[in-house]
């Protein structure tokens, strides 16, 4: 492959293992699966693949607790299915992007195992957050601070410190002022670089580095700066990494799940020394509306150009609800809203909005991202019954947020009934999460079949924008105004997007020559009907 900078322009797809196929029948995926189904993706399209983690884990929270970096997780192989899997992935054209938890390790961790039995004060605790409690007996937390999933921040071990978990009390917090722990990250990026990893993506990016003083903190009035998200001396760690990254004859990529609303501090994190692109969570929690779509993409390029970094463009993940479903909902917004879990939305434009928003992001400037699933127009899931839901958003809810098993459910390959060819017909086990058993009509192999599903319209759009010239510069602008309901914008060298998000349909411009739609055209395929998106060029 060549030694471009890949990243600028990429279309990647983010496999989430554990739903992606599963080749030994025991219901969950596995890297096997995922090697038998490579040439799929190649076909697909798209040039490199994300992989949440598949290391070793007690899977307390979907791998994100990880108990050692150097072993792959038995349930999904081995290390040796994992080269292979990136060698063979490479033969087609693809590269790897590997999952990096910096904020925090499982509690099964070896580092942590030795911190609790090597007691308080102990050399073994400074990798970690342990303190004694407050109150006259230390029967109160070090401070108030609540862990993202829910509940207090802090647990209390039998010896009476506390530990910092800010996700689940399984997931311990690391503490990055100890040199032991950035060593040990950057040994980490080495081992999976040297195996041919193209690159990593970075979780929760902003949340290592934690205030020492570990303030009190009142999210209604957060203080200046935050006590543990976007701290100034986290940058220090991801210009380590950046240096380890560029060490290679081909260097590697940096990825950041960085979650800001301020998009000068996000650009920070993309100065020529840090990351290479972050993931634009702003675009994937807007709505279906022209004039906040309209001022988001304004917003990322303005903030990416100083830096000189690629924007994003994403519209799932393994986190959020599917958006098939949310922009089939009148608030087509936020990329998971618990208040809306089971509210009702129409599917017909649920997928129509969603074709349309597909020649959006493949038309923007930057790389783009697509979650397992969407090419085939999948919905998230709501009704998985309380007693098969593994995310630890809806245990520690206590059932009031339905978590993000609903994006995870596996997909749906062939056949006309679960498991849809996901599981060999010798498997032994069900899918670890229900599959709807009207995803029928949208597996690989019903939509393969059908010239007008979303999958076909997912391989139509990724081969057309490979071979469009004016899709792999970064020049862009606007050619309507402000306030219209329609986005139009050219690329360049007489190539137009087209999004009619207007109640009514709207002539196509004279003299235009149709290369894609994503759904029926009007009077005499001239008219771009509402909910509907167009790559024109001129004739």
């Amino acid at each position: 492959m060549p030694t471009t900078a890949w990243w600028r322009s990429a279309v990647i797809y983010q496999v989430y293992v554990r739903s992606f196929a599963d080749a030994n029948g025991d219901g969950v995926g596995d890297l096997a699966g995922v090697r038998n189904r490579l040439p799929y993706l190649a076909e697909l399209g798209v040039d490199a693949l994300w992989f949440n983690p598949w290391y070793a884990s007690p899977m307390a929270d979907a791998g994100y607790d990880v108990a050692d970096y150097r072993a792959i997780d038995p349930s999904f192989g081995t290390l040796a299915d994992a080269e292979a899997l990136i060698r063979e992935a490479h033969d087609l054209g693809l590269r790897i992007l590997v999952d990096i938890v910096p904020n925090h390790v499982s509690d099964r961790h070896a580092w942590f195992q030795e911190a609790l039995s090597a007691g308080p004060g102990s050399a073994a605790r400074e990798l970690f957050w342990f303190r004694p409690g407050r109150g006259s007996n230390g029967q109160l937390p070090p401070n108030d601070w609540q862990s993202v999933f829910g509940g207090p921040a802090w647990t209390r071990v039998a010896d009476g410190d506390w530990y910092l978990h800010l996700f689940a009390p399984e997931q311990p917090d690391l503490n990055w002022n100890n040199a032991k722990v950035r060593e040990e990250h950057e040994s980490v990026l080495r081992f999976w670089f040297d195996r041919g990893a193209d690159g990593v993506r970075i979780d929760s990016a902003t949340m290592p580095v934690k205030d020492p003083t570990l303030p009190d903190f009142d999210p209604a009035a957060p203080p200046v700066p935050h006590p543990y998200i976007d701290q100034d001396d986290v940058h220090a760690i991801y210009r380590a990494w950046r240096a380890v990254a560029d060490s290679y004859p081909e260097p590697r990529a940096l990825v950041g799940e960085v979650w800001l609303d301020d998009p000068v501090r996000l650009a920070a994190y993309l100065r020529s020394d840090e990351m290479h692109t972050a993931f634009n969570f702003d675009y994937l929690n807007c709505p279906w509306d022209a004039e906040r779509l309209r001022a988001v993409i304004d917003s990322t390029l303005a903030a990416h150009a100083p830096v000189g970094a690629p924007a994003t463009w994403v519209l799932s993940n393994h986190d959020v609800t599917r958006h098939v479903t949310r922009y089939g909902r009148a608030d087509s917004g936020m990329g998971r809203n618990p208040g809306q879990d089971g509210a009702p939305w129409d599917l017909t434009l649920g997928t129509r909005r969603a074709r349309a928003a597909l020649l959006l992001n493949l038309a923007l400037p930057g790389s783009c991202y697509l979650y397992q699933g969407e090419e085939l127009g999948l919905w998230e899931v709501e009704d998985i019954p309380a007693a098969l839901r593994q995310d630890p958003i809806h245990a520690r809810s206590g059932g009031a947020d339905q978590g993000r098993d609903g994006c995870r459910v596996p997909l749906p390959w062939s056949g006309t009934e679960p498991p849809f060819g996901f599981s060999p017909a010798s498997a032994t086990a069900d899918p670890w999460l229900p599959q709807p058993t009207d995803w029928s009509t949208c597996t690989v192999q019903a939509e393969a079949a059908d010239p007008g599903s979303m999958l076909s319209l997912y391989r139509t759009a990724l081969r057309q924008r490979r071979a469009e010239p004016a899709l792999r510069g970064e020049e862009f602008a606007w050619l309507s105004a402000p306030g219209d309901r329609l986005l139009a914008f050219t690329r360049g060298a007489g190539w137009t997007c087209m999004v009619n998000l207007s109640p009514a349909p709207v002539p196509l411009p004279d003299g235009s020559r149709v290369v894609l739609a994503s759904g029926p055209l009007g009077e005499d395929e001239r008219e771009l009907p509402t909910d509907t998106a167009v790559w024109l060029r001129q004739a």
